[in-house]
This record gives structure tokens, C-alpha cells and sequence, in this order.
């Protein structure tokens, strides 16, 4: 505002000066009175337009308060060593750098997405990729309903909704749900959300499904689609029921169920169900996890491969020390089918230091160990070091 009447004043001088003469026969008086007239006039005119400049403005200042970017990544350093020694892997990767936009059309109706790059580089014979893992438009109907509409992770398991690296304990995300669920998991569909007083929540989905190759090996993580010209011969429903009823303890239940995880491209394909169930316990200094996934994949050609079943878990518990530095152990075991004992287990234990809440500092050691049925150079033993922040 000070800055407008400064403008007013300059205006008003340089009028002033630059008034032209009236007629010889207005009297004096008459010339001043038809001078003041004028000036006051015009005062008013420049104090309106500075006005209406200060409030557009603000407006613009408003508008740009709804929206909003925000980021996060995580810096890894492995040092890992096959169990039959012929690879290592001793490496420093940017495994994720991702910027978040999104905006607010209202109190009730809301933009977000997620662009990711994962390895810091993309292109023909680089490491990397560019993704879009999130991009949808939320309403709310009221406060206990709401629906969503664009690219959306699947509500499922306790890392692919919630993966900053501020959030959970280990350098790299737990084996289990990167294997079978798998995290992460997004997907172009349609859903909607509820909750009720008592702390239940649902999520209802449909969207694209898996679209896994007839090569035999009949990999889920592999199946997905990513949204990208996704086959949508048949779609795939998702539903959740979630517990939050009680401080620090989260209850939750997935099923998924399509009808044909080939997208109808193969006679070796057929039906494909997920079940997966959830507990997460924080107490004070302390906390614990454990999940359980599976998948039944129907058909003559994935029970041929012993394929048909496929399933893991894991529990972890935690503890706090001080505000800022924790410590964890995760027992993981899964299981992706196959010829022979194609159990996989991992013990991780390690440690993780907040510099603030939205910075950490990890590291962990783990061991693995399978069954006959798979190769033991894809099995590794060593530590793990990284850097996480979010804001």
C-alpha cells in the first residue's frame, strides 16, 4: 500500500504539471476550482486502480498458496557378496530423486503426482527410468467420503502408499513386499474411500491389472503395467478394510481378484488373487511390524512351473534410544515358486539416525539364504549404507 500512494503522489505532480491552460475568460478562481476538481478526480482513479493492483495481488499470492511441491529421495552405498562368491555388488546409486506436485481446486477438490527418476539417469543404455508413479484428482463428498480418479498406487501393504525413506527403518525397502506385492505398485483406474467414527476405513478400486509374460516364469513385479499403454482386456478390483481405532495400532486387510493376469494374450494364462493382512504396533519407544502376502495364480501352465502359489512375510520390531536414533531387526521370508526349495529368507538389522525428522542416516547389515532352487549368486550377504530426506 505504501508503495501505491507513493505512486498516487508522482502521478498527481506530473498531472499537475502537465495541466493545459483553459480559456482567458474563466476567471482565476474558476481555473483553481476546475484544477482542484480535475486533480481530485484523478486521485481517485489512481487510488482505485492501485487498489484493484494490491487485491489481484493478493489473489494471485492465494492461488499460488494452493499449490505445492514437495520431494524426496534416498542416496544408497551396497557392499554385497553372492553366497557362492562368483558377484558382488559394491555400488553408490541415486535409487530415487521424486518430485511431488500438487494443487487445491477447492476445499473439496485436489490435484496430486509423483514424478520420479530412479538411478539419476535415463535414456538407451542407461540405468535408469523416468516415472510417473501418481497423478490423479481427488473430491471429497463429504468428510467421510471421498473418490479418486488417475494414476494411483494400490492400497495395499505398508510400504507402497507410505515408501519416503524417513518413514521406515533399512536402506533398501523390505524383500517381501518388493517381491510379491509388489511395491512398488501404481496403477490407472478409478477409486473411492471411506471411514466411520469408530476408526474403520475402506478403499474400493478397479483398475488396470497385471500383465504377466508367457515365459514361464510367471513373475508378478514383472506384470505390472505402470500405466503405460496398459492392456485392459481385464481389469483388476482392489479392496481394503483398515483399523485405526486405537493410538499406535494399525489393523488392515487387501484382496485383489482378476480374471485373467495374461490380459487374454495366452491360453497359459487365468485368474490371479492377492490376499494381504497387516499389523503395525507403536508404543512409546517401541514398534513392530508384520505382513503376510499372497498370490493364487489359476490356470495348467503356472501349477505346471509351481508357480501357482507364491507368498511371503516378515516382522520387524524397533527400537527408539533417543528421539533420534533407532534401532531395528526384520526376519523376511519369501517365496516366488519355481522347481525345488525356492524359499528365500533375509535377517536385516541396522540403525537409523534422524538429523531432523524429515533427514536420516541408515545403515544395515543382511544376510540371505535359499533353498536348492535358486542360484546362490543371486543370493547376497553384506551391509548397506544411505541417506533419505523428504520435505
Amino acid at each position: 500500500m505504501r508503495k501505491a500512494k507513493l505512486f498516487v503522489a508522482m502521478s498527481t505532480v506530473l498531472v499537475a504539471v502537465s495541466i493545459p491552460n483553459y480559456s482567458a475568460a474563466e476567471t482565476t478562481e474558476q481555473k483553481l476550482q476546475r484544477l482542484e476538481q480535475e486533480m481530485k478526480e484523478l486521485r481517485q482513479q489512481l487510488s482505485a486502480t492501485a487498489d484493484q493492483v494490491e487485491s489481484n495481488a493478493a489473489s494471485k499470492s492465494a492461488e499460488n498458496d494452493k499449490t505445492f511441491i514437495h520431494s524426496y529421495g534416498e542416496l544408497h552405498y551396497n557392499n554385497l557378496e553372492s553366497a557362492d562368491g562368483t558377484s558382488t555388488k559394491d555400488e553408490i546409486d541415486l535409487h530415487r530423486f521424486v518430485l511431488e506436485f500438487g494443487h487445491e481446486f477447492s476445499d473439496t477438490t485436489r490435484f496430486y503426482s509423483e514424478l520420479e527418476v530412479e538411478h539419476a539417469v535415463s535414456g538407451d543404455s542407461q540405468n535408469g527410468g523416468v516415472e510417473v508413479e501418481q497423478a490423479y484428482v481427488e473430491h471429497d463428498f463429504n468428510d467421510k467420503l471421498s473418490a479418486k480418479a488417475g494414476v494411483l498406487l494400490v492400497p495395499t501393504g505398508i510400504i507402497n502408499e507410505t515408501h519416503e525413506p524417513t518413514t521406515f527403518y533399512g536402506v533398501e525397502r523390505n524383500p517381501v513386499e518388493k517381491n510379491i506385492i509388489p511395491t512398488t505398485w501404481w496403477v490407472g483406474g478409478v477409486g473411492v474411500s471411506g471411514k466411520s467414527d469408530k476408526g474403520f476405513s475402506y478403499d474400493v478400486m478397479a483398475h488396470e491389472g497385471l500383465n504377466i509374460a508367457d515365459d514361464g516364469a510367471f513373475n508378478i513385479r514383472n506384470g505390472r503395467q505402470k500405466t503405460s499403454k496398459s492392456k485392459a482386456n481385464d481389469l483388476a478390483v482392489t479392496g481394503r478394510v483398515k483399523y485405526t481405532g486405537m493410538p499406535g495400532v494399525e489393523l488392515a486387510l487387501t484382496a485383489q481378484h482378476q480374471s485373467e493376469f495374461m490380459q487374454g494374450g495366452s491360453v497359459n494364462g487365468g485368474s490371479a488373487n492377492m490376499l494381504e493382512t497387516h499389523a503395525i504396533i507403536n508404543k512409546g519407544k517401541f514398534s513392530a511390524k508384520a505382513l503376510y502376502a499372497q498370490w493364487d495364480l489359476n490356470g495348467v501352465a503356472a501349477k505346471a512351473a509351481n508357480k501357482d502359489k507364491q507368498s511371503g512375510g516378515y516382522i520387524e520390531g524397533a527400537y527408539k534410544i533417543t528421539p533420534k536414533l533407532g534401532v531395528f531387526t526384520r526376519y523376511n521370508q519369501w517365496d516366488n515358486g519355481g522347481v525345488g526349495d525356492t524359499k528365500q529368507t533375509q535377517v536385516d538389522a541396522g540403525v537409523n539416525y534422524w538429523i531432523d525428522k524429515n533427514v536420516v542416516l541408515k545403515a544395515d547389515y543382511q544376510d540371505q539364504s535359499a533353498g536348492d532352487g535358486v542360484s546362490k549368486s543371486s543370493v547376497y550377504d553384506g551391509f548397506n549404507l544411505g541417506v533419505g530426506y523428504q520435505f
